[in-house]
């Protein structure tokens, strides 16, 4: 087991550099000028030279690229220029290990953003996440023990009816009815947990149950289905044959042959999450690394929109890593893989 996860790990880091130097061949080699990106609409030639100056864009990709890595285990100043630093040390940014990089648009260290944000995506997506695996497979196994019966025709169809709906739409008709209208939840709004937990479980109630009904929709149905095909199998007729107790066939052999699928689609939707639920965190107005997407594409912020693509990779390979790892507890088979 430990040497099928050092191999999985050796896999996704290699992975996670891959991907660093793809970002940047395709944010920083391309036909564009980068620079022109770091300035957001208003961008005068005068802006457009300071930055390519102070971001070190007037260097090389492959030297971009090299001293954005050195960034991520030892601090970097901006402009990278020893002389400039100093001669103008009062007008050097000094950025500490692990450096994203440094936004003059919105004059902070990427890394402060990812800080401030980072919390509360992964607030959201843990809370989400929790709700709609209990629901969505909770209910799958409900319906397909359940065949054919008014239960599971129920739940097949309410959850196609959810499945059906953007999350936009979701969260619109929550807001306006749970919470607006209803008042059954609390309004939404992000405090941090150290501070006032019981205002913070309160003000993500709302996003959370958005989200689950969106994604629970899907684990039903997927529940459901690998259940319904674990269940014709021949081993589980024979463990019925020599009298083990029915709960323990569904859990301990039906569901756990079934999870590995489900594993599978849960590490991606739960990494994808991570990365930032950028529709989720648009409706509810909240500050998450979603939002922070959707903001510096549209002010043209390039130094954040190329950190949080890694931020977001990093998110998606270590859930990628998690899901490996679970494969080997789940079936003992892949470790030989």
């Amino acid at each position: 087991m430990l040497y099928y996860i050092i191999r999985r790990c050796i896999a996704a880091v290699l992975m996670l550099v891959v991907i660093s130097i793809v970002t940047f061949g395709i944010f920083y080699g391309g036909p564009t000028d980068p620079a022109r990106l770091t300035c957001g609409k208003n961008c005068t030639p005068a802006s457009i030279a300071a930055n390519r100056h102070a971001l070190g864009l007037d260097k090389p990709v492959p030297v971009q690229y090299a001293n954005f890595m050195k960034g991520l285990v030892s601090a970097r100043t901006f402009p990278d220029d020893p002389a400039f630093a100093k001669a103008n040390p009062d007008k050097v940014t000094h950025c500490p290990a692990p450096c994203l990089g440094y936004s003059p648009l919105e004059t902070k260290l990427v890394t402060d953003i990812v800080k401030e944000r980072l919390p509360v995506t992964l607030s959201i997506s843990l809370g989400a996440f929790v709700i709609w695996i209990v629901l969505g497979v909770g209910l799958g196994i409900i319906a397909a023990l359940k065949r054919g019966r008014w239960q599971d025709r129920g739940i097949v169809a309410v959850s196609l009816v959810f499945y059906s709906f953007p999350a936009f739409f979701i969260a619109l008709l929550m807001y306006n009815y749970l919470s607006t209208q209803w008042q059954l939840l609390p309004p939404p709004n992000y405090v941090s947990v150290f501070q006032d937990p019981v205002g913070w479980f309160s003000g993500l109630l709302l996003p959370w149950f958005s989200l689950a009904a969106l994604f629970a929709a899907g684990y039903v149905r997927l529940t459901r289905a690998y259940m319904l095909e674990t269940m014709s199998e021949d081993y589980l007729r024979t463990a019925r044959a020599k009298g083990l107790n029915e709960r323990t066939i569904i859990f301990k052999h039906t569901l756990r042959a079934a999870l590995t699928p489900i594993v599978t689609v849960a590490g991606l939707d739960l990494g994808g999450l991570f990365a930032g639920a950028a529709i989720t965190e648009t409706v509810f107005n909240f500050q998450g690394l979603g939002r922070a997407v959707v903001t510096s594409v549209q002010v043209f912020d390039l130094p954040v929109i190329v950190a949080l693509v890694l931020v977001a990779a990093f998110f998606i390979v270590m859930a990628n890593l998690v899901v490996d790892v679970l494969y080997g507890v789940i079936d003992p088979r892949v470790r030989l893989a």
